[in-house]
């Protein structure tokens, strides 16, 4: 008799049984999160050659994706508060609940939200942080929803990695883009559509007239998707069925990565990253790729095709931690972040400044630039380059660029004559 055949039991112990599997489904579930957190905190999957918590749970731990995703989040929530744990264990909290108050459980709530969602329902904690956390009501709006898909049998949808269950004021969830498998090598596409991208379509099968039959969508997708990949190849790695000598000096930039490397490493690579665990497995990762120098670039590392490799972003940053120490990595993505946000503030402000009227001279006294007696052309931008503080002869060679445009303004003409200051990088000493 099988082990799992519970006919010849007693109602009185099924009872009692059921219930103490329960309280150990508890204990192990709150045991498998406190694993599951430390685990990913040492992000000990990427020297298993796994690029993500979420990549390893589908994988060796052979969680579906939703639990992998639920799993994670509450793992997470539970670290940073870990009377979660207890909660689990004893059975006072479900891991729906726990995904439900991640977004508002901080050390100091913890203990006031715990305490409310003690024994509660998913539909009973919904409500209590509705009214705790009110959100905006959501706007008044008429749409046509068609049926629901009839899905084929082990339908399963396609996750690009853990879900998100953010609950913003004012938040209006919007319907899932997915692709569901309907029969071998044939796939439903479903997904929401602005204005533009609509439009796009439409003329899209427009242009195609008779080229697609009755302008099958599946046939536009595929023929946009294959010219898409082919520019993002070529702009990310080079490729290109008729390559080009190389011409002209190398670049000046140490950094700088040459077409034909990019090209050569993508190609001998397979677009998939090379990490490689201590057991032979290789990372599948195929997005978020860089290229990774073997010989660390700080160390001399130069960018040749022997030189270079395809790495994940996250194997990529394990094996500079494990060159350099995770401390000095944390300290130069900090630095670098801060950098980049100094260059874009810089960016702002010279596109404030820029952007402003450019004829700001038109405050000081026209006299002062033209000759007594003399009445200025509406059109003619040299005074007004003279005001800005440029000699004669060179306010005459900016006005000569607008010399083909009779019907611009007075501005447009202004702006188009500063361009060849901002080409020369001259400017004036009054400025």
């Amino acid at each position: 008799m099988s082990s799992y055949s519970l006919v010849h039991v007693s109602d009185e112990f099924l009872s009692q049984d059921l219930g103490a599997y329960a309280t150990r489904r508890n204990a192990v579930d709150a045991g498998f999160l406190a694993r599951l957190a430390e685990f990913d905190a040492r992000k000990l999957y990427l020297p298993a050659a796994y690029p993500s918590m979420y990549a390893y749970c589908l994988g060796p731990l052979h969680l579906s994706e939703d639990a992998a995703s639920k799993r994670i989040q509450a793992a997470r929530v539970a670290r940073r508060c870990p009377g979660v744990f207890d909660a689990v264990a004893e059975g006072r909290l479900h891991l729906s609940g726990v995904v439900l108050l991640a977004p508002h459980l901080t050390p100091e709530s913890e203990a006031e939200l715990l305490a409310a969602a003690t024994h509660k329902s998913k539909s009973e904690i919904e409500r209590m942080l509705a009214e705790r956390y009110p959100r905006l009501p959501e706007p008044a709006r008429l749409e046509a929803i068609p049926g629901s898909p009839q899905h084929a049998p082990g339908h399963v949808e396609d996750l690009a990695g853990p879900t998100s269950y953010e609950h913003a004021p004012g938040h209006v969830e919007k319907p899932r883009s997915r692709v569901a498998p309907l029969a071998p090598e044939s796939f439903a596409l479903h997904c929401t559509l602005d204005q533009e991208t609509h439009d796009l379509l439409r003329y899209a099968q427009s242009l195609l007239g008779h080229q697609v039959a009755s302008g099958d969508i599946g046939a536009v997708v595929a023929r946009a998707l294959k010219l898409l990949v082919t520019h993002l190849e070529k702009r990310k790695f080079g490729a290109t069925a008729k390559p080009r000598p190389r011409s002209g000096r190398p670049s000046t930039r140490r950094r700088h990565i040459p077409a034909e490397v990019k090209r050569t490493v993508w190609q001998r690579d397979g677009g998939q990253c090379t990490f490689v665990s201590e057991s032979g497995r290789r990372c599948e990762a195929r997005s978020r790729l860089e290229f990774d120098h073997v010989t660390e670039f700080a160390r001399g590392g130069e960018a040749t095709a022997a030189e270079m490799r395809l790495r994940c972003q996250g194997h990529n940053q394990y094996q500079a931690e494990q060159t350099f120490g995770a401390g000095f990595m944390r300290e130069k993505r900090t630095a670098a972040k801060s950098a980049a946000k100094a260059r874009a503030a810089a960016r702002a402000r010279a596109q404030a400044s820029t952007a402003a009227p450019a004829p700001a001279a038109a405050t000081r006294p026209r006299v002062a630039v033209v000759p007594a007696g003399a009445e200025p052309d509406d059109r003619d931008v040299t005074p007004w380059l003279r005001a800005l503080g440029y000699r004669a002869d060179e306010a005459r060679r900016a006005a000569a660029l607008c010399e083909r445009m009779p019907d611009a303004s007075l501005e447009q003409r202004v702006r188009v004559a500063l361009t060849m200051f901002q080409r020369r990088s001259a400017l004036p000493a009054r400025l």
